[in-house]
């Protein structure tokens, strides 16, 4: 992808991580794209109808984009599976032993998506719950790897490297960490109320491992406050500010400190954490100002229309920096660079695969 192709619409729709509406590409869906050149587009559960339709949607999506997209899913197995409907259900991360389990799952994982199109996945969760905070009901349940830090790192570690030996980026999440938060960010703002030696020591020591030891190219941020953190942000109405938008958490810690220059991806800002406190466009803006590189809008085509509008806008007015937006179309088209071709359709191997993934969660529980 060259910047010097697209026109400044475009550079800002690169921004973009977008859902779309429904399983194929319909008239408003081509009138979204046309409006927003998006950068990245997520699948649902409604967009997967069946596994000859989810080839040709993306297929369909990657020769509209004017360029190259990023085509993702939230595959994780267990309670997050998107593929359900057209697959043998996948098991859960908690239910994987060890590392050789965690990267049989990655392989059946990388290569079905890559069967089916998609050249990413929104996994692997990093989050740590051990005994002690697995009492809190925060959405992630069954979604993390292992019972402390060094199981996530082993087991996590091992998902990511198979998922993208297997030619599906894979994608870090949720940063700075959100296994001791004790309410779910899909409904309202998490203020996880741990110190800073915990956060350090506990949260951040998978990033800080799998950034040093992993060819991680993206890091999805979380909705969350951590009011004792010295990091901590407020907004201008004194709130806590969430770390997705947070420079300190954004820039000072994950890119400065962590060292970290890949990709970063807003969890959806359509979660209530942060619909109820900002306007979508405002909060798209704040979170480049952060530092991230795309923002993830996945439902409302309103929404992306409005957060899209609001970014551009700033940016022809200066409020934001054609540099700074220049300085993640960079890291965007870098990402673009590696990523694989699909695997050739092949619906027999999909049954197959199907068969293999049913055999290996009876082994789990065996």
């Amino acid at each position: 992808m060259s910047l010097d192709t697209l026109s400044l619409e475009q550079k800002v729709g690169q921004l973009f991580f977008i859902g779309i509406a429904g399983p194929d590409l319909d008239g408003p869906t081509r009138d979204l794209l046309d409006e927003v050149s998006a950068g990245g587009v997520c699948l649902f559960a409604r967009n997967i109808r069946g596994p000859g339709q989810t080839r040709e949607l993306l297929d369909r999506l990657r020769q509209y984009l004017p360029a190259t997209p990023l085509l993702s899913v939230d595959q994780e197995g267990g309670l997050v599976d998107r593929l359900r409907r057209i697959m043998t259900p996948m098991p859960a991360a908690n239910k994987m032993r060890n590392a050789a389990d965690a990267a049989m799952l990655a392989k059946m994982t990388g290569e079905a998506l890559s069967l089916l199109g998609f050249n990413m996945d929104f996994a692997p969760v990093v989050d740590v719950i051990d005994d002690d905070r697995s009492r809190f009901s925060n959405g992630l349940f069954s979604r993390t790897f292992g019972k402390n830090k060094e199981e996530v790192i082993a087991l996590a570690g091992s998902f990511l490297d198979t998922l993208q030996a297997n030619g599906v980026t894979g994608c870090l999440k949720h940063f700075p960490g959100l296994g001791a938060s004790q309410v779910d960010s899909h409904e309202q703002l998490p203020v996880v109320d741990i110190d800073e030696a915990e956060l350090r020591d506990t949260d951040l020591s998978p990033y800080r491992e799998l950034l040093a030891s992993s060819s991680v190219q993206a890091v999805m941020v979380a909705h969350a406050a951590f009011p004792t953190h010295p990091l901590q942000e407020r907004d201008q109405n004194g709130k806590l500010l969430p770390s997705s938008l947070s420079y300190n958490f954004v820039t000072e810690l994950l890119r400065g400190e962590l060292g970290f220059d890949g990709i970063v991806i807003t969890d959806d800002l359509e979660m209530g954490a942060i619909v109820k406190n900002y306007g979508i466009g405002e909060a798209c803006k704040m979170a480049l100002d952060a530092g991230v590189d795309m923002l993830a809008i996945c439902a409302d085509p309103d929404a992306v229309r409005e957060g899209c509008r609001a970014v551009l806008s700033a940016v022809k007015s200066g409020e934001i920096p054609q540099e700074r937006v220049d300085e993640s179309l960079e890291r965007i088209a870098r990402l673009k660079t590696t990523l694989s071709q699909p695997a050739e359709f092949d619906a027999s191997r999909l049954e197959d695969l199907s068969q293999e993934i049913a055999a290996f969660t009876t082994e789990l529980v065996n």
